[in-house]
This record gives structure tokens, sequence and C-alpha cells, in this order.
């Protein structure tokens, strides 16, 4: 893929960008560039560029304002102690977003050109990567929307695929802590059919007011079952999940109409290599509150781009409650030793005996 790049003729001056980057939050402030690709049936990909970043122009019947079609993906960039950035399994979002492509009826970008578009992105941005210290990074979002000019339900014949940067500083502001859950009995995420496999803007959509019930009731974040029986867990919404039992064993909920989390995969992955034992099967909510109870389950863990591996709490329903099976304010040592081990390899600490990391500068 041919690329051209136009610079911001008023890039964020360096004593401003000082400050940004000192303190950077979590989408708040965006780099000086975006990157654009087209789609059309007779064109395929086409005038990939980069721009300074600013402001989209949508006429009001642009089809993603009606028919929600849309995916998008979400990354980081890692500035090592060496100066080198680098992302983490860029390769594993690309497949992810191709995999979402095809249940969105979206043309597919293909993988090589992904890395590409996100590389140059980042090389045209790269002072916009802070230094690693206190978990800090790049956040990356790839995203591809329905951009023709039409009111009609069908796929849309032009598309438009971006990738815009933000930094990004820790998660957890005071260190990493548990988050209380509260399980929703109203609300579903995603069905046998749907699209909860793919990472689509509705997905987070629906899961906004199960959020609100969950706050209101003075929880973090909501957890949710199965659609169709009721019993099983499924994923919180925006992040994956992980039992930890007695034995050494983890049990995770199987995909299909949850995300395939990169960082979930990932810990699959370290955990065996860790010597653990990792199950991917359904997980009901019964298990949960008896495995607490018996002192079977003794750590719950969740995952995400953005949050890495945080230990689980609390979990509240209107019926009762489910204490913390660690007790404590940083979770386990299962669960810290794997966000450790995690972190380290994203940040050059450790050697990468995985072939995660993608070098970019």
């Amino acid at each position: 893929m041919q690329i051209s790049t136009t610079p911001n003729p008023s890039p964020v001056d360096d004593a401003r960008l000082a400050e940004i980057l000192a303190a950077p939050g979590f989408g708040t402030h965006f780099t000086d560039h975006m990157l654009t690709v087209e789609w059309t049936p007779e064109a395929g990909w086409h005038d990939a560029r980069v721009t300074p970043y600013g402001p989209l122009v949508l006429d009001p019947a642009t089809a993603v304002l009606h028919y929600a079609q849309e995916i998008f993906e979400g990354m980081k960039a890692y500035r090592h102690a060496d100066g080198s950035v680098w992302t983490f399994r860029p390769e594993a979002n690309a497949e992810r977003m191709e995999r979402s492509s095809r249940r969105l009826a979206l043309p597919v970008l293909p993988p090589a050109d992904f890395v590409a578009t996100v590389d140059e992105l980042v090389r045209t941005d790269a002072r916009w990567v802070p230094d690693g210290e206190g978990e800090k990074s790049l956040y990356l979002r790839p995203f591809m929307f329905a951009s023709e000019t039409f009111l009609g339900v069908r796929p849309a014949q032009h598309v438009t695929y971006m990738v815009i940067a933000s930094p990004a500083g820790a998660y957890f502001k005071g260190g990493v802590r548990p988050v209380s859950l509260w399980l929703t009995e109203e609300y579903t995420r995603a069905g046998r059919g749907g699209m909860g496999a793919a990472k689509t803007g509705g997905n987070y959509a629906s899961s906004l007011v199960a959020q609100q019930e969950a706050s209101a009731h003075g929880c973090d974040q909501v957890v949710f079952l199965d659609a169709q029986e009721g019993r099983y867990v499924e994923e919180l919404g925006g992040m994956n999940m992980y039992f930890v039992h007695a034995d050494g064993r983890i049990s995770t909920p199987e995909t299909g109409t949850i995300l395939e989390g990169i960082t979930r995969s990932s810990i699959i992955e370290l955990a065996g290599k860790l010597g653990h034992e990792v199950h991917e099967r359904k997980f009901t909510i019964d298990e949960w509150r008896d495995g607490v109870a018996g002192g079977d389950i003794v750590e719950v863990f969740a995952c995400g781009t953005a949050a890495v591996v945080t230990p689980v709490g609390a979990l509240k329903w209107a019926g009762g409650e489910v204490p913390s099976p660690t007790g404590d304010d940083e979770g386990g040592p299962v669960t810290t030793t794997i966000r450790q081990a995690l972190v380290d390899i994203q940040y050059g600490r450790a050697d990468d005996t995985f072939g995660w990391m993608h070098r970019v500068l």
C-alpha cells in the first residue's frame, strides 16, 4: 500500500507535548496526524494518506449514522528503555479486524496493510509515544465505517478506514486495585449468531445501560450472562474474565458470543508457560458463587487492552454478594504474576520468547 503524507503545519509544540505526556489520561489528547484509506467496489482500497488530525465532514445521510455498520480495534505502542518503539501482536489485531469485517459485511483490509498503516502513523507521530514509566503508552485506534451517503439497508458501497492515536497513562491512577462487579440479570450483551465476537461499537452501546445499573449499585463494572439460559458467565462490558482454582487450574469462558481478546489469548499462552492448565469452557455463575464460598475459586481477574490485567473483587447482584476471594488490595499471586510477566514483555523488560512484539522504529 502506497501511503502519502501531508505534515501538520501546526503540530503541538514541545512544551505542551511534554505536559500532555506527563499526565496523558486516556482518550483525551490526540496526536498531530491521522491516517485514512478509502474503499469502493470499483477501486478497492485506495488513496491511503496521513494528514493533519482534524474533524470529519459527514453528510447527514452517511450510512454508519443510521445502520451502525462499523468496526474498530484497540492496541498500543510502547517505548522501550533504548528509545525504540514497538507494538504488541499487531497481526492478531489485523486478523480480528478481518473477522469483524466479514461479520459486519465490510470489505477486508489485508492484514499486511493493516500493520503497515498502523506503523506509518506511529512513525509519523513517534514523538507522541511516551516513555514506559508508569505504564504509559500510545493507544492506537484503527476503525472502519460505512461512509456512503445512502439511506437503505444494505452493505455500504463506500467505506473509510482510519487510524488515530492518543497517549495513555496507566489505567489505574493509584495502582492496580480489584474492580467490583454487578451481575446484571436483565440485560445481555450478545446471543448465538449475533455480533458478540465482532469488535463493533453496537456491542459496547448495548452494555452502557447495564453499566449504568452497575454504577448505581456502587460497582465498577458489569458482568453479563449468556442470552440463552442466563447461567453462563460471558464477559464484562469491555474485558474478558478468568477464574483461578485452588489447584492452579485457570478457567475462562469459551468464545463464540464473546470478544476474542488479544490480551485474553496472550494470557492463555503465558499462563500455560507459567505452569497453569487453562480451560476455555462454559463457566456458570453458580460455579463462581459456590467456588468462592467453598474455597475452590481463589482468584478472579479480568483483562483487556487498556487495563491489561485487573483483579476482580466482590460480585454483587440484587439478591446478594460474593466477596473477593483474595480479600486484599492488589489481587492474588497468580493474577499479579501473570500481569507483571505480560507487562514486562510489552515494555521490553523481559525476553519475548513468544515473538509477540513488533518493532516499528
